[in-house]
């Protein structure tokens, strides 16, 4: 099984010195499933790297709904971009659906660590590219028309969600009711059953 090590290493392209170097200025802290790490309206600066555990990132729309942003795991970055770029309140809030574990640094921490070498300021410049990439293929992915090629898309990238999030997060994940989620659920279904 894939160490987290290995997984922020090949998705964000650093090496494992890397890695070492930037866990030594970080603090490894376990999280129980339904805390929060960033509040809406809070301003928690701090960076995560995610260890072990399933996260959620949603935010509250102007008609008082519950919208999931993403979902994030093993090897992923946390962290408000309103607090660790804007220094504003947070408009998003980061709920773990599992227990887990995660590295944490402070902006000021971080700030220092990036600025202390040549090597540093490059681990920082990975890490935020590879957010930015997230980003930005996120987006895309919201455009596709069906929502069974983005269930498909989630399953295959992150299966292990299915074990520790309600479906309803998964649903406005996908921008769909629970009850179109359900449909496309028992389509796939009985589309196994055929090939079997």
């Amino acid at each position: 099984m894939e160490t987290f090590e290995e997984c922020l290493c090949r998705r964000s392209g650093l090496s494992m010195s890397d890695v070492e170097a930037l866990k030594a200025h970080m603090t490894r802290m376990e999280i129980l499933k339904g805390d929060t790490l960033v509040r809406r309206g809070g301003c928690n600066t701090d960076i995560y790297i995610i260890v072990d555990g399933i996260w959620r990132a949603s935010y509250v729309n102007s008609d008082g709904n519950d919208i999931t942003l993403w979902f994030a795991s093993k090897g992923d970055m946390l962290f408000s971009s309103w607090c660790f770029v804007g220094n504003m309140p947070s408009m998003i809030a980061l709920e773990a659906m599992s227990d887990g574990v995660v590295y944490g640094i402070s902006r000021s921490d971080a700030e220092d660590f990036f600025m202390s070498s040549v090597e540093a300021a490059r681990i920082g410049r990975r890490l935020y590219e590879k957010e930015i990439f997230e980003i930005e293929r996120w987006l895309l992915s919201s455009g596709v028309p069906r929502a069974r090629e983005r269930y498909e898309t989630l399953l295959d990238e992150k299966a292990e969600l299915l074990q520790h999030v309600p479906l309803k997060y998964i649903a406005s994940y996908l921008f769909i009711t629970p009850q179109s989620l359900s449909r496309i659920r028992a389509e796939m279904a009985r589309g196994r059953k055929k090939r079997h």
